[in-house]
């Protein structure tokens, strides 16, 4: 008599991943670019903050949508451990953290079409005239953000300068690769620690958004 094949254990939900012990990311050189599918344990739609600040924003709505992935890029130190702290603290699997100039990391450590959005909020104005050359979106901005983005890839922009917003526009103006797009309400009422203390001093939000063509 054959014995009966005992039925199949019901098989049991996954447990989520345990965060790491931290959740910056040291590339290995600064010379070649990252693979930012092994930064993280799903791969899934990556965003990136540039110039993420204390992380207020990008802890906040990293946890808010853990089908995507986040990374953020500070170059100051005291900064990007503010976002290994608060995101280790909610137990945030899907966030990572970059400590290095904006500007060379988008030029040199993102791969090609591996970004499905950016944020950009507030970055130094560099009021002075002379020192303009230093903000970010300058007129290569575009094609660099082009190269990172993948197609329908998004950019989003606040500023409280409005003569950096002034020249947010005409680079973007002078872009037939990207055209202007609203903020989502509910983008836009995610405020970061900058916007929190410019509106408690009356300085509005000048916001701007693109999308790759």
């Amino acid at each position: 008599m054959n014995n009966p094949t005992p039925p199949s254990p019901p098989r049991l939900p996954d447990a989520p991943p345990a965060p790491p012990d931290s959740l910056l990311y040291d590339p290995p050189s600064i010379l070649e670019r990252i693979d930012p599918g092994r930064l993280f344990p799903k791969p899934q739609p990556l965003e990136v903050e540039l110039g993420c600040g204390d992380a207020s924003f990008l802890v906040e709505y990293a946890a808010q949508h853990p089908d995507r992935n986040f990374l953020g890029i500070e170059r100051l130190l005291g900064r990007i451990r503010k976002l290994d702290k608060k995101g280790r603290r909610l137990g945030l699997t899907n966030l990572r953290g970059i400590r290095i100039e904006c500007a060379y990391f988008l030029e040199y450590l993102l791969p090609p079409g591996s970004v499905t959005v950016f944020h950009i909020y507030f970055p130094d104005p560099w009021p002075k005239k002379k020192h303009r050359r230093h903000r970010l979106i300058n007129a290569r901005f575009p094609s660099l953000a082009y190269n990172a983005l993948q197609p329908g890839g998004r950019i989003y922009i606040r500023t409280d300068d409005p003569d950096y917003f002034a020249q947010i526009r005409e680079v973007f103006a002078a872009a037939p690769v990207f055209q202007p797009i609203p903020t989502p309400p509910e983008l836009a009422a995610l405020l970061t620690d900058f916007e929190r203390e410019f509106r408690a001093r009356g300085i509005p939000t000048l916001y701007a958004a693109y999308e790759r063509t």
